[in-house]
Order: structure tokens, then sequence, then C-alpha cells
């Protein structure tokens, strides 16, 4: 089979243990034909992300962000599947009345609001190099609320039994119109029903490309990766994938931390080992 598009999942999956591109995965990509596009698709929002092309030289590439709920051709939006504002005000509401303090972020776009700059968002910032805006989520449901907008990304971060509850309750009212992923037992992200990364792929392939998912090659780590990778021509896991992914993955390559991405793409394309 001829390869002929890659789309890598970003964290866990494409960067290293400091969240960087490592010198190999630099050299290897720039090895790699111009005519073989290299999509970037993540939960992300797009400024985590564009710094990653520029340094991948495939800034002219389309972006999905937001697990496929954001998708943008040459900074031009489009796809844009937002989480209703009514179940974002519920969730909001909830964790206050019940006195959670779980930490919510919500992300529009280019937006990203935070109530303070606590633990979690001062984690996130290091991580994705992106500093958000301080709003409380009140006010920024007011704005939302005049504005029609609702959120392509929710993320909840706190103790484990309180994301629990979280998760409980968005999945026992939403179940139908929300994804759920628990990346870690911290970490609860959330994004409409209707899109995955798997529905990015395809609407670009379809709509953009004009391949085939025979003709893909696909890379991730995480639950969010699972129809992707399950459907792709060549769907690859990096080592340490969780064990659902590992499973139905084509092929499992190395580590994040060892340039799994980088390996993997030396071998399929018979690329110079440095």
């Amino acid at each position: 089979m001829t390869y002929k598009i890659i789309f890598t999942d970003i964290d866990g999956t494409l960067l290293n243990k400091e969240r960087q591109l490592s010198p190999l995965t630099l050299k290897v990509f720039q090895q790699l034909k111009e005519d073989l596009p290299v999509v970037l698709i993540s939960s992300r929002m797009p400024q985590a992300m564009e710094h990653l092309q520029k340094e991948l030289n495939i800034a002219h590439q389309p972006l999905i962000c937001y697990n496929g709920a954001l998708i943008s051709i040459n900074g031009k939006t489009v796809v844009s599947k937002e989480i209703p504002w009514e179940i974002v005000n519920d969730l909001h509401n909830f964790n206050f009345n019940l006195d959670l303090n779980c930490h919510i972020s919500l992300y529009n776009n280019r937006d990203w609001y935070v109530p303070k700059m606590d633990e979690w968002a001062k984690r996130e910032k290091n991580n994705t190099k992106v500093t958000p805006q301080i709003k409380s989520n009140r006010a920024v449901l007011k704005d939302w609320k005049n504005t029609q907008k609702g959120a392509h990304k929710i993320m909840c971060m706190g103790e484990g039994d309180k994301i629990d509850a979280i998760e409980d309750h968005l999945f026992k009212d939403y179940k139908d119109r929300l994804h759920l992923y628990r990346s870690k037992d911290t970490y609860l992200e959330i994004t409409y029903k209707e899109v995955s990364k798997l529905t990015a792929v395809k609407y670009l392939l379809d709509s953009h490309f004009s391949f085939s998912l025979k003709e893909t090659i696909a890379f991730g780590d995480n639950y969010n990766d699972f129809e992707m990778l399950k459907a792709a021509g060549m769907g690859i896991a990096v080592g340490n994938a969780r064990p659902e992914i590992l499973k139905i993955a084509k092929q499992v390559t190395k580590d994040n931390t060892e340039d799994g991405v980088a390996k993997s793409l030396q071998q399929l394309f018979n690329l110079a080992e440095f």
C-alpha cells in the first residue's frame, strides 16, 4: 500500500517528555516528501499547535483542533462544532452548587478562559505554551449567552473523586450529546458528540485531499485516538499508549519518549537513520 497522508496526535505521541519535538523527529519530518501531507490532530487549541506546525514546516497544512471540533485550512475555519451553552451552564452550576471547586477551563476557537491562575492553569500553560485569559466561568457564560456561543472544548481538572462526580453527572444527562475523555484521573476533557478525530479525518480526506482511509497513516496513544487508529489504513500506537489502543493498532512503535513516531516513519518510508 502506498500511503499518501499522515495524521498524528501530539501529547503522549509526537512530543517527548519535555513536550517538545525532538531533534530526531525534526530531522525525520524534513526527509518526508513535499507531496506527503502531515496533519496535526489534537485536543489542543489552535495556538498550542501552530508553533509545532512551524517547527515541522507544515504551517500550510490543515489543522484539527479540539479532537475535531474545530478544523481550519489556511487559517480559515471550515468546521466548527460547539457544546451548546445550556450544557456548559449546567456543568458550571453543578460544580458550583455542590462546592466541588474543580477547575473548569472553557475554550472557544482561539480563546481560553480560566477562572484564576491556579496550579491547573499554570500546568496547562506550561504544557501548551499558551497564556489563558482570566475570567470567571459565570462571566464567560454571560458573554457567550449574549453572543450565542458555546464551547469547542471544556477541561475539568481537580481531585479524582470530584471529577468522578462531574463525569457521572454529564454521562447521566448528556451521554448522547457529549464525548467525555478521561486522559488521567484528575482530568476530564469534554467535546461535542457529533465530532471526533475520525470525523475530522474523514472530512479532510473527502473535501480537501481526495484520499481514502486506506491511504492514511495515523499515530496516537489515548482513548480519543481509538476510532481514528482503527479506521486508518495504518493505525500506529506508540508503545506508551493505553492498553485498549495497543490492542487495536495495526502496528506498535517505540514510546513517545523514544521517538516512536520518527522511528516508525523511518521504517515505513525507508528514510535515512541518524
